[in-house]
């Protein structure tokens, strides 16, 4: 099999991983020790794990975070989300083709009490708000318990290879959200009365206030005096024809490929979605070698950070606005996207259709929080609070300023004397979760003579890292408010280049004419391999827009350790153009070149709930019917009642409704789940699973219990 690992990267070190020998359906595979069973595939180029016994349908990976089950396969027998489970040496891994025989048991099983836990405070997450809230709690004092389902701390965190914006005080802007995560964990370990469970799922929230925890494998209870939830989020899905093909995929999946697990898993990339995370994402794809086709969306601007946009299309990224996806195509997984115009209705226009060559489609559409935790608390009178995606979809810089807010608010309800919240801090978290603000003409006229930074973000967000490491205090905002523009209001400048160096959106240059006043050297932040580029290379340099000024020499790349793994590049560039200089082009246009023809799929397939492979057409023909109860669409459909528990289809089925004329109003809700997540029954009775990790309690033999189950 091929093998698809990322061998260099400009951010992330490559550790030395200790081998891993499994098989997939009889063939020898080489994982990684650690690594899950679906990382492992893509490694081994495997991206199709399955098929659906409804219909056959191909399956494979979407959000790689345990909220659905398309990546589910037979592990050793057991039907397992290949995205949540290590891969162990030894394991016999087959797809899911058909339903899975169940195995054979020919012993009782030992059964163990199932252990009930005290703490003051159970924060469920261990990303950003969690962590900054855990530390708070544990200056406090207070007894508290962090759960995470994941092998590490840090939630997304660990996912980010970027610098964060913001202001250093505030959420350590100018640092790489991988070094944030370390930094808080490394805080958070210092406090005794904080204790952490790793690879530990919440499972519910009873009517007795205490909270269902599936812990390695073991089921146990905790007792909080106060819960926070700081789950997160979970991704959004899209209806279109093909949207379920194995290398559909959300953005968190392929961060977690990419970023956390150092897998390649695709070589050429096509995004849906003009957030932030669609635009980060298509930057971790380039600096991860992967080519990216281009990225469509659907408003006529995108909605994440200009600065972002900007930074993708100097890139070589082409941006599509005001286009949607109309379908993926291929048989077995993707081989290529349609896209189209879509006209004030929202409607594809025909004739404007265009198909892109690609294996992927990452769609980054949105986020829901992840707060049913705080309505089943908030129902049997569990004193509950929310911090970060799970009160409100922002960027983690607001979570972890979020989290801190509500560490101290739970230390003073447990009757801490913390004093109360800072005013301030209400303040600077509001400001986090700002929206983009106005984009302002940039204005890049300065003296030809001397060095100067030049600022070449145009649109008000919440940053300033660049204000603070100037060590002339020569850059400022108006009025100091973080959400204006800085600009250079000194008149000395030593070419220092941190500026430059710590600018989250690399969108900080320095001009120097100091030594030739027609030929200016202009430093270009530069966040790829130092093996990318060198000394004499030619170049194609773009302004903030992304358009072509023309090829110039590079005379310097100068790599320090103080510009935390970003190059700075030199070049020596005409006058007219130097000031304009705003990036290096690093992808080749003839990459998103459209397809020769329009290639929509022949067949019908665009399905609402995944679990169930259900289709918009069949829940259409039921609203025109008159139904208007979501469990009754259930029960006739089963949408809904696929093992992911409702987290994927609901939203999309709600769209339907609207899109069909029915107002929410006269919409029956689905009742929701008792439990998050899928588990087996044994786990409640107190059985582990093999491998689970040991336990002090001695074992009660299992009572009515017979050769082959119980």
């Amino acid at each position: 099999m091929a093998e698809h690992r990322i061998r260099e990267h400009p951010i992330l070190p490559i550790p030395d991983a200790r081998p891993v020998t499994f098989s997939w359906n009889g063939t020898p595979c080489t994982g990684h020790e650690g690594e899950t069973i679906a990382s492992a595939l893509f490694a081994n180029g495997v991206r199709v794990f399955g098929h659906h016994p409804k219909d056959g349908a191909p399956q494979g990976i979407f959000c790689a975070n345990g909220q659905c089950a398309q990546c589910t396969v037979v592990a050793d027998g057991l039907a397992v989300k290949s995205c949540m489970v290590p891969v162990r040496p030894g394991m016999e891994v087959r797809p899911l083709d058909g339903k899975p025989a169940l195995p054979e048991v020919h012993h009782a099983p030992d059964l163990r009490d199932v252990p009930v836990v005290d703490t003051g405070c159970l924060i469920i997450g261990g990303g950003p708000a969690g962590l900054t809230a855990a530390i708070e709690l544990g200056r406090a004092g207070v007894r508290t318990l962090v759960v995470d389902d994941k092998h590490r701390l840090g939630g997304k965190l660990v996912l980010q290879t970027h610098k964060f914006f913001g202001s250093i005080e505030a959420c350590y802007a100018g640092t790489r959200g991988i070094d944030i995560a370390a930094r808080l964990e490394r805080d958070l370990r210092l406090y005794e009365n904080v204790r952490v469970w790793l690879n530990s799922t919440a499972l519910a929230v009873f009517s007795d206030r205490r909270v269902g925890i599936l812990r390695e494998g073991r089921y146990c209870i905790v007792r909080p005096e106060v819960l926070l939830v700081a789950a997160g989020a979970r991704e959004k899905s899209l209806v279109f024809k093909g949207n379920t093909l194995p290398g559909v995929y959300g953005a968190g999946a392929f961060q977690t490929l990419v970023n956390r697990d150092l897998v390649r898993p695709t070589s050429r990339l096509f995004i849906v979605g003009g957030g932030n995370v669609g635009l980060i994402a298509g930057y971790h794809a380039l600096q991860a070698g992967i080519a990216v086709v281009g990225l469509c969306e659907a408003m006529p601007e995108c909605g994440g950070y200009k600065v972002h946009k900007d930074k993708l299309v100097r890139m070589g990224v082409p941006i599509y606005t005001s286009h949607t996806v109309v379908c993926a195509n291929g048989g077995e997984e993707v081989e290529s996207i349609t896209i189209a115009e879509i006209d004030k209705a929202w409607r594809p226009m025909a004739g404007t259709e265009r198909t892109f060559r690609c294996d992927t489609v990452l769609v980054a559409v949105g986020l829901d929080p992840v707060d049913e935790f705080v309505a089943k608390a908030k129902e049997f009178g569990l004193p509950v609070y929310a911090a970060g995606d799970s009160e409100e979809i922002a960027e983690a810089s607001a979570a972890m300023f979020t989290g801190r807010i509500r560490g101290l608010e739970i230390a003073r309800a447990l009757g801490r004397d913390v004093g109360e919240v800072p005013p301030e801090w209400h303040r600077t978290a509001d400001v986090l979760k700002s929206r983009p603000g106005a984009t302002i003409t940039e204005d890049l006229s300065i003296p030809a003579s001397g060095a100067f930074p030049l600022f070449h973000c145009a649109q008000e967000i919440p940053c300033n890292p660049c204000t603070s490491v100037c060590p002339h205090q020569s850059i400022r905002i108006e009025g100091g408010d973080i959400m204006g523009l800085p600009e250079f209001v000194g008149d000395q400048c030593d070419a220092c280049e941190k500026c430059v160096a710590i600018c989250p959106g690399l969108a900080v240059t320095l001009v120097d004419f100091r030594r030739d006043g027609d030929y200016p050297t202009v430093t270009v932040p530069y966040e790829f391999t130092a093996k990318s580029i060198a000394k004499g290379d030619v170049v194609t340099v773009l302004d903030t827009e992304g358009a072509i000024l023309g090829n110039v020499e590079v005379t310097r790349v100068r790599e320090a350790k103080a510009n935390d793994r970003c190059l700075m590049v030199k070049v020596k560039a005409p006058r007219d153009i130097a000031t304009r200089i705003a990036g290096i082009r690093v992808q080749e246009p003839w990459v998103s070149e459209p397809a020769g023809a329009v290639e929509p799929r022949l067949d019908d397939d665009t399905i609402v709930c995944r679990c169930e492979r259900v289709s918009a057409g069949e829940i259409r023909a039921l609203i025109r019917s008159g139904l208007r109860d979501l469990n009754e669409l259930k029960a006739l459909t089963r949408a809904g009642m696929g093992a992911c528990g409702g987290k994927t289809c609901p939203s999309l089925i709600k769209r339907l409704f609207r899109e069909e004329g029915v107002p929410e109003s006269q919409i029956a809700d689905f009742t929701k789940r008792p439990l998050f997540m899928e588990v087996p029954l044994g786990a409640f009775a107190g059985m582990a699973p093999d491998g689970a990790p040991p336990d002090e309690r001695p074992p009660r033999h299992a009572t009515g219990a017979h050769e082959g189950g119980l």
